[in-house]
């Protein structure tokens, strides 16, 4: 094919992309249908090609759902880097006509901002350097708009309190059932989450809240899976520094553990169940203009924060 007639074929390959994108975050044909301007056929004739090109199935179709197949999945995380990457590189060139200036204050969870999200900010201070940032760190959610934030990190599902702000998915969080090699000698390794309740459990407890583990099922969905504890703990570090003791099992994000499972001083449980994760957002006012600032700071947490936590 010449030159001339390779740049329809890319951008047919960067439209099926985005209509791909869009039928995942919309949930449906029809809805990605609506929100494109395209027709409902049009947009299975897209999704169509896609398969076909990648010799792949991406959902699988029922009469009133489409899910994403395990190859969607992992084809969709593919994608939505590649968009955040070139948003990010439109901004950097937005960025080289408009200098980036002004206050980002920004709040986020104290153990995954600090190890995942500052240091990503902080090398978007140091690139622009009339950035001014300031970072708050705390496990509670605060009020976005009566505390004056420009910007907050939530992990987990959203709930009453992010109303009035606008989303945007930064990563899955993937979390792992850990415990130490002496603990599963000595009380067994559990096969599937039935068998959890024989254990000691590692329990997170926040804002006198304790939080649920969900995990799926057997068929992969996500269910709450009640567990009691004679161990509550509010920091996740001394939960896993707990389950390093061999004082039970904990449900930790894989990043937090990922050195001690490499050590061997935590051992990954239920592998052969279906994973569990926990998504992570980006919330902020909701107002006509999004400053240059704040959408640099967006787009970097999505180009980066997958390859942060799934290094």
């Amino acid at each position: 094919m010449s030159p001339a007639g390779a740049l329809p074929e890319r951008q047919e390959r960067l439209d099926g992309v985005t209509v791909f994108v869009e039928v995942v975050r919309l949930g449906g044909f029809a809805r990605a249908s609506e929100h494109l301007g395209l027709t409902r056929s049009a947009v299975g004739k897209a999704m169509a090609r896609l398969e076909a090109r990648l010799a792949t199935r991406l959902f699988h179709r029922t009469t009133r759902v489409q899910s994403l197949t395990d190859d969607g999945q992992i084809y969709h995380e593919h994608c939505l880097r590649a968009l955040a990457e070139m948003q990010t590189a439109e901004a950097q060139m937005e960025s080289g006509r408009h200098e980036v200036a002004g206050r980002l204050r920004a709040t986020m969870p104290v153990l995954f901002g600090r190890h995942c999200v500052a240091p990503i900010l902080l090398d978007l201070a140091r690139q622009n350097p009339l950035l001014e940032l300031h970072l708050s760190f705390n496990d509670q959610h605060v009020d976005v708009l009566a505390e004056g934030f420009d910007l907050a990190i939530r992990c987990g599902a959203l709930g009453p309190e992010s109303e009035g702000l606008r989303a945007r998915k930064l990563v899955e969080q993937r979390k792992v059932v850990c415990a130490s090699p002496a603990y599963l000698a000595a009380r067994g390794r559990p096969l599937n989450k039935a068998e959890l309740a024989g254990h000691s459990i590692l329990l997170y407890r926040r804002a006198d809240r304790i939080h649920v583990w969900q995990l799926p099922d057997a068929t992969g969905r996500i269910g709450d899976t009640p567990l009691s504890s004679r161990l509550l703990l509010d920091d996740l570090e001394t939960i896993a520094d707990a389950a390093a003791a061999s004082l039970g099992l904990a449900w930790l994000p894989e990043w937090l553990v990922r050195e001690r499972l490499r050590t061997g001083a935590l051992v990954s449980v239920l592998d052969d169940q279906p994973g569990a994760t926990m998504d992570c957002h980006a919330l902020w006012p909701n107002a006509p203009h999004m400053p240059l600032r704040l959408r640099l700071a967006v787009d970097a947490l999505v180009a980066q924060l997958p390859r942060v936590l799934h290094a």
